[in-house]
């Protein structure tokens, strides 16, 4: 347990150094970059979260989950109302990775970072009735 923590809070301060936003304090499972103010020129119904989780996937293979208006933006009636936060979500299993992989992730994001400018949001093409950001499907704007 105090591995994954330490290796938790090495990855968010590595990416804090590197100008990336992340939420504060670093928590013990995970690190959580705030998407909306590492793109703020991605409108949030373009869903920024989503499209830097795409990106650092396509990056790196870094899967993430964004936890901002695709999660959370579908209304009850059906209106779309943007989220107050739009972050993403790197999350750390016990015993799986090594000290290489969470160098691996910090380069990826240095990465992405670089070229943050150029990233345009995404648009929903499908969603399900219920749970969209399980298996809604994206295309780039």
């Amino acid at each position: 347990m105090n591995y994954r923590i330490t290796s938790t809070a090495y990855l968010g301060n590595a990416l804090d150094r590197l100008g990336i936003p992340v939420m504060k304090p670093i928590g013990g499972h995970a690190v959580y970059i705030d998407a909306k103010a590492m793109l703020p020129h991605i409108d949030p119904l373009q869903y920024p979260g989503q499209a830097l989780a795409i990106e650092m996937y396509r990056v790196g293979g870094i899967r993430t989950c964004e936890i901002g208006s695709v999660m959370f933006g579908r209304q009850p009636d059906g209106s779309e109302k943007a989220s107050p936060m739009e972050l993403v979500r790197m999350a750390i299993p016990r015993r799986v990775y090594t000290q290489s992989h969470i160098d691996y992730c910090i380069e990826c994001l240095e990465e992405v970072n670089a070229s943050k400018n150029e990233l345009k949001g995404v648009k929903i093409d499908w969603e399900p009735p219920a749970l969209r950001h399980f298996t809604a499907h994206f295309s780039p704007l």
